[in-house]
């Protein structure tokens, strides 16, 4: 709407007709997304890859796919619209407590063990495409009151994902009161903070919890994940399943080389490791683990 109300400013009485994505574009950027960040785009997905791309092609003033397709992959476009292109691609669907059994598990079973195996320690943590910060300010809380039961226990969570959009927003951590509706009502008194503004709806993440969690920007396909020291737990959920199985197999054996022994991996709940060459051992309904 916004838009053709620009467009209408710009030129009265006119409104550009939205350009439409060949078949020839289509599969060159089908590939070249599969190519950057290993996502599957089938000829299933041209709809909605053109309805996405349309508002890239209005903010860079262009009128066709194929302009935009030389753009992209000219050494300047690969500089300034690589970003903005993929966050338009990915998606982006997260809820706070999402598979609220995952955390269950990690409570009363991963984290007593843990604790007895590392006195003192502090639990690394990775929330491997966090998108808008639900996921990794969730387990900040669940830690944070196993941390109030058992003295001496800490950690810290790294969270990424290949979009600068949403890492934006988590990193604010300001959410509407309908997101955090999924949230306990003694943890919200504890963990969130309202609007001064209470007509507004708004809530944010307190302090405490935001020094937690460390957000940067990852790419699944580089070689080097550029982790500092092993982790003790990965949760990648719902995010495999935009990969094919090829890509599904090396990305696992990335996370397998930064896990620690013994440590954990949470996979959503539709998605499975059976039938992938990975050393990973199932523990638990999509959860699975590093032996020792």
């Amino acid at each position: 709407m916004y838009a053709a109300e620009a467009l209408k400013m710009e030129e009265p009485g006119r409104i550009e007709p939205s350009a439409s994505l060949s078949a020839r574009d289509f599969g060159r950027l089908s590939r070249f997304i599969y190519d950057t960040c290993g996502i599957k785009m089938p000829d299933v997905k041209k709809t909605m890859l053109e309805a996405r791309l349309q508002k890239r092609l209005r903010s860079l003033g262009m009128h066709s796919f194929t302009d935009y397709c030389d753009f992209l992959f000219s050494q300047e476009g690969l500089d300034r619209e690589l970003v903005p292109m993929l966050d338009m691609v990915t998606t982006n669907k997260t809820d706070f407590f999402r598979e609220p059994d995952h955390f269950h598990y990690l409570t009363h079973t991963v984290l007593p063990e843990w604790v007895k195996r590392h006195p003192g320690g502090t639990l690394a943590i990775w929330s491997a495409g966090c998108s808008s910060g639900e996921e990794p300010y969730t387990l900040a809380m669940v830690l944070s009151e196993f941390a109030a039961r058992n003295p001496g226990f800490d950690f810290k969570i790294l969270a990424t994902d290949i979009s600068t959009r949403v890492l934006d927003k988590a990193k604010t951590a300001i959410y509407t009161e309908s997101q955090v509706e999924p949230v306990a009502i003694e943890l919200k008194k504890k963990y969130l903070l309202r609007s001064k503004d209470r007509a507004s709806g708004m809530v944010r993440i307190v302090p405490e919890l935001r020094a937690k969690v460390n957000f940067r920007r990852l790419n699944f396909m580089d070689d080097d994940f550029g982790m500092r020291e092993h982790l003790d737990i990965i949760f990648c959920r719902n995010v495999i399943i935009y990969f094919d199985r090829q890509t599904q197999e090396r990305l696992l054996q990335r996370f397998h080389r930064n896990m620690k022994p013994g440590s954990y991996i949470f996979m959503g709940h539709s998605e499975t490791l059976s039938g992938l060459d990975v050393p990973l051992v199932s523990v638990y309904p999509t959860v699975y683990r590093k032996p020792r």
